[in-house]
């Protein structure tokens, strides 16, 4: 099912301040800037991994304990788990710069750190990594190849010549569709070869258990997306006489099928499926937190005057008056936080709801071309992808229920008085391990899209056969 190995995500721990003088420090040792993620090369990976390893150790010298005793503002990050980053995002940066840095466990709930994008004018562009060669620049190389296999010929006079002698159609069509494929490919391979050569020259480890098959998968799947691209400028080519037509139709293709079409299929499931964002879902936590608290102090209020003044007209509201109202309160509160949590539950329930239907609807229309295939596998394979991003906002739902059982659930508001001993302590719960999926179950999750991309090869190849059977040469 799943490993262990080649987890990337850590955690640190953040204690609320109870002085000024760890107020000072924590803001020292906790610059509110996250460290710095860039984009794509190894170079940058390696950079990335520094800041992360850095962002670690300076976890390990905070306080791993905390009072529940003491006041603990809602808003306040008590742990954070950070995400690592990955060595196979130098193939397919996917979604590695737009998850949060980290999620931060508050009482309420959990907050995202900022992406990892970095500012700057290269972001503009997006990131030339392996994906984006692949799925954009060798696609059009591939039709541009294949436009005038036949319509070439055919304009040209010689198709007629050719099969005017003893050469079957199919063994024609089958010499022009592999032997092309075959000499396009070649290049293709010694120059991912080179690459390759150059990463493990820098320190890649590619010859690790968890790297080399998901870089051989890569590999695979990109051979079978450009025979897909190959077939798609095969039936553009047998459809049409004039190659000028063809070179016309093979890029408004290559344009749809490429740069278009996966974009506008989210583009409608946001006008369909229209979401709140997670800013709003946690302001909305925040302003119902708020007004439980209203009420709580306006019925504690009502138990303060109840006490009778002194001799003096003052109410004293320490000892035993202060008792009695925090033991008055405390079923109060409870059943406040009792109402916070349900209603806080059902906010995150419906909230994720409405993603959740958002992006399926957003895959199902994008799906409709193989570039969106060719994505959601290789992101899954280098794990940058909708698998790992599910990973890692799942361990941080389990992280903050523990949180929650452990901590958050002792913390009292309203107390008149507070005494505690060092027993009272409670040491903060240690994140439960990021799990990475195993290759053979990423496969598994990925079936849909191996079957689209073959089917997108055969069924366009057949096309192109029937059409270059029917033809009338």
């Amino acid at each position: 099912m799943c490993s262990l190995k080649g987890s990337f995500c850590h955690h640190i721990w953040r204690i609320p301040n109870v002085t000024k003088a760890n107020s000072k420090r924590d803001n020292a040792s906790y610059p509110e800037r996250p460290f710095r993620r860039a984009p794509s090369n190894y170079r940058n990976y390696r950079q990335n991994l520094v800041d992360y390893q850095e962002a670690v150790k300076l976890a390990n010298i905070e306080e791993t304990t905390v009072n529940p005793k003491l006041p603990l503002e809602p808003e306040r990050e008590v742990s954070k788990l950070i995400l690592k980053p990955t060595p196979l995002s130098v193939f397919a940066n996917g979604l590695a710069d737009a998850l949060p840095n980290y999620l931060g466990m508050t009482r309420n709930g959990i907050t995202q750190g900022a992406p990892a994008l970095v500012s700057s004018l290269s972001q503009l562009f997006g990131y030339l990594d392996f994906l984006f060669v692949v799925g954009t620049v060798f696609s059009l190389l591939a039709l541009l190849f294949t436009f005038d296999a036949v319509a070439g010929e055919r304009e040209a006079g010689t198709l007629r010549i050719t099969l005017a002698n003893s050469l079957p159609r199919d063994l024609f069509l089958w010499s022009k569709l592999i032997g092309g494929y075959v000499v396009f490919v070649v290049p293709f391979l010694v120059s991912l070869l080179f690459g390759l050569l150059i990463l493990v020259w820098q320190g890649f480890p590619l010859g690790e258990p968890e790297i080399f098959p998901r870089v051989f998968s890569i590999t695979l799947v990109s051979l079978l997306y450009i025979g897909v691209f190959f077939a798609i400028g095969t039936v553009i080519s047998t459809y049409l006489d004039s190659p000028k037509t063809a070179l016309i139709v093979a890029f408004t293709v290559w344009v749809f099928a490429v740069l278009i079409t996966p974009r506008l299929g989210f583009l409608a499931a946001k006008i369909i499926t229209p979401t709140r964002t997670s800013q709003s879902v946690y302001m909305e936590k925040t302003a119902m937190r708020d007004d439980f608290n209203a009420v709580i102090d306006k019925e504690k209020w009502k138990f303060i005057m109840e006490i009778p003044p002194d001799e003096d007209g003052n109410v004293m509201i320490g000892g035993e008056n202060a008792k009695k109202v925090d033991e008055r309160v405390k079923p109060l509160e409870e059943e406040y936080r009792s109402k916070f949590q349900d209603s806080a539950d059902k906010l995150d329930r419906d909230y994720k709801r409405e993603m959740e239907r958002q992006e399926q609807i957003g895959e199902m229309l994008s799906r409709i071309t193989p570039t969106s295939a060719l994505t959601y596998l290789a992101t899954n394979l280098t794990q940058t992808g909708k698998g790992a991003r599910s990973i890692y906002f799942q361990v941080g739902d389990r992280y903050y229920d523990m949180l929650h059982t452990d901590l958050f659930s002792k913390i009292m508001d309203h107390a008149s008085g507070r005494s505690f001993t060092a027993e009272d302590t409670v040491k903060i719960t240690q994140p439960p391990p990021l799990e990475t999926i195993t290759l053979g179950e990423t496969l598994r999750q990925s079936m849909v899209d191996v079957l689209l991309l073959c089917f997108f090869a055969v069924a366009l190849t057949t096309v192109a056969f029937l059409k270059f059977f029917r033809s009338d040469i």
